[in-house]
């Protein structure tokens, strides 16, 4: 807390602060990416900016805004504009409810996973302003595939993340965190195993990558949805791809990896916590650098005919373990 300000004017500043750290960790995640994958196809990446390619970000940001903004003659010009920052906007807002260590963030809500979830599933309409407003077929086809894809794994990503709200038994992230202290729930027997891999397929599915990016398949639809966004919008919707992806691992290291608890001295939480959502990251990054592209339909069955019906199983059955747990006597 920030002593001598009023609430209203404490909470700006944090949220301030937090926008200026997520833009910094976004721009630098790229980076991390782009290194991690280099290194698992026996390549080096970038290395000629600065220090090992460390100001590679820099100079990525600085070619984007210099170069030239177009927009089609046939383009809804208002929509196309705008659908960037709509994109963008949930994207960031999904860390406001996240605590990154005891009394440290933006708004600890009651229902802080249910405020994620909901506000996570914006990103489709400014995803689907942007391919429709392009009035380009592949945009158009990139969204029709995002919105089938989305939908269908917004309820697995769901019911992964209820599996710890039920361990938990509060749907507040902060009380989430602190009921891991003597055990992680990835560590919890069976479930927390399960919970978490379901928890990974659907956060893989539902950020569009590889092998469930038919989105954006570069052989199909050229760049997607974005074919037709150059310069600073699309650098505006690169940042919310990838601060959504961060949003999620910043989830799942708070759902399943014990959030801000490690070795150590009590102010180093953040520092753990933010190593494990990168951790999270990296897993996410190794399945998308791993597998090839798999097939509309085969994309629609693993969610529909799989992973739906098991995340649901997953639930009732952690469910019961909680109230068998609870029950006198247990």
């Amino acid at each position: 807390m920030i002593t001598g300000l009023s609430p209203a004017a404490a909470g700006t500043m944090a949220g301030v602060g937090l926008l200026l750290f997520l833009i910094g960790l976004v721009t630098y995640v790229t980076l991390l990416e782009r290194k991690f994958a280099a290194r698992m196809q026996s390549r080096i990446g970038p290395y000629r900016v600065g220090w090992h390619g460390i100001l590679q970000p820099i100079a990525d940001a600085v070619k984007l805004m210099i170069k030239e903004d177009i927009v089609p003659a046939d383009a809804d010009r208002r929509i196309f504009n705008l659908a960037p920052v709509v994109f963008l906007i949930p994207c960031l807002l999904i860390f406001a409810t996240i605590p990154f260590a005891p009394g440290l963030g933006v708004a600890d809500l009651n229902i802080g996973i249910l405020f994620f979830l909901a506000v996570s599933s914006m990103e489709i309409v400014g995803l689907f302003m942007a391919g429709w407003s392009s009035n380009n077929k592949y945009a158009l086809i990139s969204v029709m595939r995002a919105v089938n894809q989305i939908i269908s794994y917004d309820l697995p990503f769901l019911f992964a993340a209820l599996v710890p709200v039920l361990l938990a038994g509060s749907m507040q992230l902060s009380d989430i965190a602190a009921a891991q202290s003597g055990l992680w729930f990835i560590a919890y027997p069976v479930l927390g195993q399960l919970g978490f891999l379901a928890f990974i397929i659907a956060s893989v599915a539902a950020e569009n990558r590889t092998p469930f990016d038919i989105l954006e398949a570069e052989s199909e639809l050229v760049a997607g949805f974005r074919v037709e966004y150059s310069g600073m919008k699309f650098a505006l919707i690169q940042m919310g791809e990838y601060a959504h992806v961060l949003g999620t691992s910043f989830l799942g290291a708070l759902l399943f990896l014990g959030a801000w608890a490690g070795p150590g001295p009590e102010w180093l939480g953040p520092v753990w916590f933010v190593l494990k959502a990168l951790g999270v990251f990296l897993i996410i990054t190794w399945v998308r650098w791993s597998f090839i592209r798999i097939r509309v339909d085969q994309i629609l069955q693993i969610s529909w005919k799989l992973l739906l019906p098991l995340t649901m199983l997953l639930v009732i059955a952690t469910a019961i373990t909680v109230v068998w747990r609870s029950a006198p006597g247990v």
